[in-house]
């Protein structure tokens, strides 16, 4: 049988590792900057955690694990004794499976693999409360999982990088998440523009445009803006009732300029009002902060997710700065505040605001702009190589000694006939090991290996000590 992946997932090689890690280490060290924690959750979560917290195109994306055999039977046990007669609980399923498959997945499944990072840390606070003390910041990097169609920057399993804090309305907190996007994708070297908006105000338009009621579809609709255009908007709010009047208060109302020109268009309508108060709170925690990225108030903002509920946060390349003009990639950060997440698996009253970074977005970004420095992946530094049976096991020692002063090395482990050295040293160069320490009969015996320079193409002879000194 010929080997396939899953569509939508990836092999990575020791260099794509190496670049990865990059992007979580560089994460890492400004969220822990910031005072945030580390936690993990599991990979599988309960069906009842997840469904019903990412809206309904959310939900279609969720992969749900089939029960397994054992459950199975425990489940045709529990209920057999109910039933007037026995029953075989797999004839069941496939039953419901062809005649009623809106009720096959309840009975088949009860977990899934985890969409965010956001909900299962919501889980995860709510079932230690006891233990964390608020306010609870918290990191967080690993990979989830969508049934989406895969392409390029939209994969079915891929890695997010959070960081959330719970326990506190204070917006200072929205302020220094607008600060670790500015000096993440800083150290990264890559411009973006940092989006921010307010969904209390997406509220308010719903309200201004006389659909309150309507609020939720209209944000689902404003969230494809950037995909099928205004025009593509406008219809699909024909379509869900709003006459020509409220279509283009609406335009109005996300082609505002400023928070001055939208107070005017929208200050009577009270819900607006408080989104932009919450926004010019945090514009006045950051006065003074000189961002090296762009901070755009954008009121068409709208971030489909369903449990947001106040400041929300998208990053975008800035296809506008110089050698970024070419990069085609959707939103590559975004997250913002969530006043009742928590309260969905009952512990009611703590508000909570995070942002994520999509890592294989930014990871294809990087590699487009060639923006990778490979030299710094090279975890092996030096290659050891002995020219007789006696010179390898005296290698084995050299390579000993190296690794005792944190040069990481390795031994080739056959023995190299002189007159194929060039050949052999064609592993190395593969590998882009720069040094190689070849050790002949002489070597060994003086103590001082060939060092050969692979970049600068250069030989010299030095002892162990004398080598890890020039390094």
């Amino acid at each position: 049988m010929k080997p396939k992946r899953v569509g939508g997932t990836r092999d990575f090689s020791p260099l794509e590792v190496n670049r990865r890690n990059y992007i979580y280490n560089t994460l890492r060290k400004i969220f822990v900057n910031f005072g945030f924690q580390p936690i993990e959750t599991p990979a599988i979560e309960q069906l009842s955690t997840l469904e019903g917290k990412y809206g309904e195109e959310g939900d279609k994306l969720l992969y749900k694990i089939r029960r397994n055999k054992n459950l199975l039977s425990n489940l045709k046990e529990k209920h057999s004794g109910n039933q007037k007669g026995d029953y075989d609980i797999e004839t069941t399923l496939a039953s419901l499976q062809q005649y009623h498959p809106d009720s096959f997945i309840p009975a088949a499944s009860d977990k899934g693999l985890r969409y965010d990072l956001t909900v299962p840390f919501a889980r995860y606070a709510v079932m230690h409360r006891n233990e964390i003390k608020l306010p609870f910041k918290r990191y967080q990097i690993q990979n989830v999982w969508r049934g989406d169609n895969p392409q390029k920057g939209r994969y079915c399993e891929f890695y997010q990088c959070d960081v959330d804090v719970i326990g506190s309305d204070s917006l200072l907190y929205e302020a220094e998440l607008a600060q670790i996007y500015d000096q993440a994708f800083a150290a990264f070297g890559l411009e973006v523009v940092i989006r921010i908006n307010n969904r209390k105000l997406l509220e308010g338009l719903a309200a201004y445009c006389g659909h309150p009621d309507l609020f939720q579809t209209i944000v689902v609709i404003i969230d494809k803006l950037d995909k099928i255009a205004w025009d593509g908007v406008a219809k699909e709010l024909a379509g869900l009732g709003l006459d020509e009047e409220a279509i283009a208060k609406a335009k109005a109302f996300i082609e505002c300029s400023t928070l001055e020109e939208l107070t005017q268009l929208v200050g009577e309508v009270e819900v607006a009002q408080q989104g932009i108060e919450e926004l010019q709170e945090v514009l006045s925690f950051l006065d003074g902060y000189e961002f090296k990225n762009q901070l755009l108030i954008d009121f068409s903002l709208a971030r489909g997710l369903s449990y947001y509920t106040g400041c929300i946060y998208e990053v975008i390349v800035d296809t506008n700065a110089e050698g970024q003009e070419k990069i085609k990639m959707g939103s590559i950060g975004g997250g913002g505040r969530y006043a009742n997440l928590t309260g969905i698996f009952g512990w009611k009253g703590v508000s909570g605001v995070g942002v994520s970074f999509g890592a294989d977005r930014i990871y294809d970004v990087l590699e487009d702009l060639n923006l990778f420095n490979d030299e710094d992946f090279n975890t092996t530094k030096v290659l050891v190589m002995a020219m007789g049976e006696d010179e390898l096991k005296y290698s084995f020692k050299v390579a000993q000694q190296l690794r005792k002063a944190n040069v990481a090395t390795e031994v080739f482990p056959d023995v190299v006939n002189p007159k194929k050295l060039a050949k052999k040293l064609k592993y190395p160069d593969a590998r882009n090991i720069p040094y190689v320490m070849i050790i002949g009969e002489s070597e060994m015996q003086d103590g001082k290996p060939q060092v050969k320079d692979m970049q600068a193409r250069t030989e010299t002879r030095q002892t162990v000590k004398e080598f890890i000194s020039s390094l």
